[in-house]
């Protein structure tokens, strides 16, 4: 099995806005398997492709793994070009980041959300989803426009994030 290397904050490429698909062709395609097995891999919900440097507006997940999801369909769902249509509601909820292993923060985001995109054969698709699965969806969006979730956080917080991480980093390197 193929797997990507995650990138990780503060990797500059993180916060590039992503360019819309306009080619289904096998190099996306075989992009989209080595995506969905760096997720299992992971143990991930959802991995958007700047995630794993690839600059093109899309993401995969599965929220068959979570507890707290309800879901209808298993196994990965990919998202071509996602646009969300309808945003209804707010929750604050714990929230987590491939990107940012092992930090987790209390993040508002629109409770229900009506997203469209493509699926992996170029047909467009329109999830309707709250909770968690709405989270996910905003999560991942947010990703392919170039924005972290650290960004959703409150500057004092935001703050205590860059000093534990700046001393993490200072440790590791004196380390």
């Amino acid at each position: 099995m193929d797997f990507l290397d995650i990138l990780k904050y503060p990797e500059s490429s993180l916060f590039e806005p992503s360019k819309q698909i306009s080619d289904i062709d096998a190099a996306l395609q075989q992009q989209i398997d080595q995506m969905i097995n760096t997720l299992y891999f992971s143990r991930g919900l959802g991995l958007a492709a700047p995630q794993v440097g690839d600059l093109r507006s899309f993401f995969v997940y599965d929220l068959s793994q979570a507890d707290e999801a309800k879901v209808e369909h298993s196994g990965p769902i990919i998202v071509l070009n996602p646009e969300i249509l309808e945003t209804e509601g707010e929750e604050t909820a714990d929230e987590g980041c491939l990107s940012i292993p092992g930090y987790f923060e209390k993040v508002s985001r629109s409770y229900r959300v009506l997203m469209k995109g493509l699926d992996r054969e170029g047909k467009e698709i329109r999830i309707e989803a709250e909770g968690l699965a709405a989270r996910l969806f905003q999560h991942e969006i947010d990703h392919i426009n170039g924005v972290l979730m650290i960004s959703r956080i409150s500057s004092l917080k935001r703050d205590i994030f860059l000093r534990k991480f700046k001393k993490q980093n200072k440790n590791a390197e004196t380390g």
